[in-house]
């Protein structure tokens, strides 16, 4: 499976190439930096700092390298993404995006995008996160009209979007667990003087501090007791091990619109 792998000076770009070189069925064949950086043209192995050159080039012109390769891995930026979607389909190649914020509207081009090509959109390549999803799935539809639903999300202080991507999925998951929609009984956070908690609703709460790579914590509060469901990450290896997991997944299917669920078997 030949990858590009994009913003590979990125904390999560350099670990997908570290994590790419090691494998046997994937072939990096391009990293796509951004215009004008002074890392372009150099070797992929030198820029993503995986202790030896891989013999191919780092562009900031997808065009001119989008033909050699199977799939494009993206963990980049909203803006760039869209392009390197817009990119992907025209050249007919699969896609791994988990670059998280986009709106509703743009969330439907990778919807749009899977009738021609197989698109693999994840919000995060985590395999426990992934396992925690479905615990936490299990749990809402068991009882969860009897409890208080609040997510405490923890990321380091570069984090753009608020709540993180995954923590939406989780709220999303429960959300449909319980037969409603997150937008209708989501709240972000509470203000001094505010009314006693709406029953109904799932709290979001975010933290942004240092350097911490992500953790998630999803509190159901009964009377007289409380079940918590927490994911912690120690470092972003684990994720750039679950996106080249994705890409290789991605080998040989049909254009569509695939998740990770789907590559864990979920």
């Amino acid at each position: 499976m030949k990858i590009i792998v994009v913003a590979p000076r990125g904390k999560m770009g350099k670990l997908i190439t570290q994590a790419a070189a090691s494998r046997e069925d994937l072939e990096l064949v391009a990293g796509l930096g951004p215009k004008g950086r002074d890392y372009i043209g150099e070797d992929l192995g030198t820029v993503a700092m995986t202790g030896r050159t891989l013999g191919v080039p780092v562009t900031d012109d997808l065009e001119s390298v989008i033909d050699r390769c199977d799939a494009i891995i993206d963990f980049s930026t909203r803006e760039v993404s869209l392009e390197v979607l817009a990119a992907a389909v025209a050249h007919k190649k699969a896609l791994v995006c988990g670059t998280t914020g986009f709106s509703e509207d743009e969330m439907a081009r990778f919807h749009e995008a899977a009738k021609t090509i197989p698109m693999l959109y994840a919000a995060n390549t985590s395999k426990l996160v992934n396992v925690m999803n479905k615990l936490l799935e299990m749990v809402t539809r068991t009882v969860g009209d009897e409890l208080d639903i609040e997510i405490l999300e923890m990321h380091d202080q570069w984090k753009k979007d608020v709540p993180s991507g995954t923590s939406r999925e989780m709220g999303e998951i429960m959300a449909h667990a319980l037969g409603k929609e997150l937008e209708d009984i989501a709240v972000y956070g509470r203000e001094k003087g505010e009314n006693p908690r709406k029953p109904g609703t799932i709290g979001y709460h975010s933290l942004r501090a240092g350097n911490i790579p992500s953790s998630h914590t999803v509190y159901f509060g009964g009377l007289g007791e409380r079940l918590e469901i927490t994911h912690h990450s120690y470092n972003w290896e684990c994720f750039a091990r679950g996106a080249c997991d994705c890409a290789a997944y991605l080998e040989g299917k049909e254009a569509g619109f695939y998740t990770i669920q789907d590559v864990l078997n979920l």
